[in-house]
């Protein structure tokens, strides 16, 4: 069974956003057949990678309306307070902060963490620092994005660009209607994903812990102390 889940996910059909790449290495495959040997394999070898990078397999998300899914594949890097990006103007107030790295061989598309509205998306030019450290949450490049729940609470998530990661693609728009668990962008080549929870309620996950976007429960939506 734990052989055909794996299967699964390594043949799962790629993202819209790998079709210019699998097209350019098929091209360069062909050429390849006419020119040398090596500039074929080299663009079988680079198809074969877009095909593992940009798989995306379909997820289920929990039934449960009152909890927080994880937005993104990877290991958890930071449990922290912060303040949310102020360009969504969510307040000066603290909350916590789950980081979520992914590195080349997750799943990269980003999933959305609960059923709500979009209220604001903002992009910011920044550096590319590694994904996995602390401070590339402030610094690196971004598209952040504000999100109110049912019950009126705001939360963010944030795709922020990596080391090698250079563009970020966001698929939905402000004012959208939002599920839990669906897609709603992607960002290429390594990166990192913040969930900021609404104001008092604490995450369930730690440090290290592997997060599967879309099925991984990340907090309960029931109030408590920050």
């Amino acid at each position: 069974m734990a052989l055909v889940e794996s299967l699964k996910l390594v043949l799962a059909p790629p993202h819209p956003a790998g079709r210019p790449f699998l097209l350019g290495g098929a091209v360069l495959a062909l050429i390849g057949l006419f020119l040398s040997h090596w500039l074929f394999w080299l663009g079988v070898v680079f198809v074969l990678f877009c095909l593992y990078f940009f798989r995306d397999p379909e997820r289920v998300a929990p039934g449960s309306a009152d909890v927080l899914l994880a937005p993104a594949d990877g290991h958890v890097v930071s449990v922290a307070v912060a303040v949310p990006p102020a360009e969504l103007a969510l307040g000066a107030g603290v909350r916590w902060r789950v980081a979520i790295f992914l590195s080349v061989l997750d799943v990269h598309v980003n999933r959305m963490p609960a059923d709500g509205t979009v209220t604001r998306i903002s992009y910011r030019h920044g550096r590319f620092l590694n994904a996995s450290l602390d401070k590339a949450s402030d610094e690196n490049e971004r598209n952040a994005l504000a999100i109110r729940l049912a019950d009126g609470r705001e939360i963010a998530v944030v795709q922020i660009a990596g080391l090698i990661a250079r563009r970020i693609r966001c698929d939905v728009r402000e004012g959208d209607a939002v599920r839990a668990g669906a897609r709603f962008g992607i960002i290429r080549f390594g990166s990192r994903t913040d969930l900021y929870l609404p104001e008092g309620v604490r995450p369930l996950v730690a440090e290290g812990q592997t997060m599967i976007g879309g099925e991984t429960v990340i907090a309960r939506l029931a109030p408590g102390d920050v």
